[in-house]
């Protein structure tokens, strides 16, 4: 059996904000039709930022659609025009003082059921601190936990960020 593609009819803007744009499709599959709503967003990057000895520098950042602070590796989305490789390598600064040599490892998307956001994923070695700069609103902790910790927590289910816990499932042979 092959899964035939969807065509788009028509489609109506719903709201047109910062992060996100919501649409609603008209989509005709097979002659008959059906509604999609759509939720188009800019991409953007994560980074597994790893220290010289064996520690990830983690961001702890409250969120409020979840109500709670959650701890993440670091990510951001994507400027206009602006390539993942770049942002990842932004972002790493902006949210942790850091450079490094970033490895990118995939990508994933995070919820295409309704979205197109895709992140870009990225192990960062060969660290130099700089200076963070985080976006104005911008408020999180980095945190420096050992890589055998980190793998403790996800086995315990005490990581529940989605692009965290693809990051790591990605780069598991890489960080053995």
């Amino acid at each position: 059996m092959s899964v035939e593609k969807e065509k788009m009819v028509s489609r109506e803007e719903i709201y047109d904000g910062q992060i996100v744009h919501l649409f609603k499709d008209q989509v005709e599959l097979a002659g008959r039709k059906a509604v999609r709503e759509v939720i188009l967003h800019c991409g953007a990057a994560a980074i597994i930022p790893v220290t010289a000895d064996g520690k990830v520098l983690f961001v702890k950042q409250y969120r409020y659609p979840v109500g709670e602070a959650l701890l993440e590796i670091p990510a951001g989305k994507m400027d206009p025009g602006e390539t993942p490789d770049a942002c990842a390598a932004r972002e790493l600064e902006e949210e942790t003082g850091y450079r490094g040599t970033l490895k990118k490892l995939g990508y994933v998307y995070t919820t295409p059921g309704f979205c197109n956001e895709t992140i870009h994923l990225y192990l960062a070695t060969d660290l130099v601190h700089t200076a963070q700069h985080l976006d104005e609103g911008e408020f999180l902790d980095v945190l420096p936990i050992p890589l055998d910790e980190v793998w403790d927590m996800i086995r315990k289910g005490h990581i529940y960020d989605a692009k965290t816990l693809s990051a790591f499932a990605i780069a598991r042979d890489v960080l053995k």
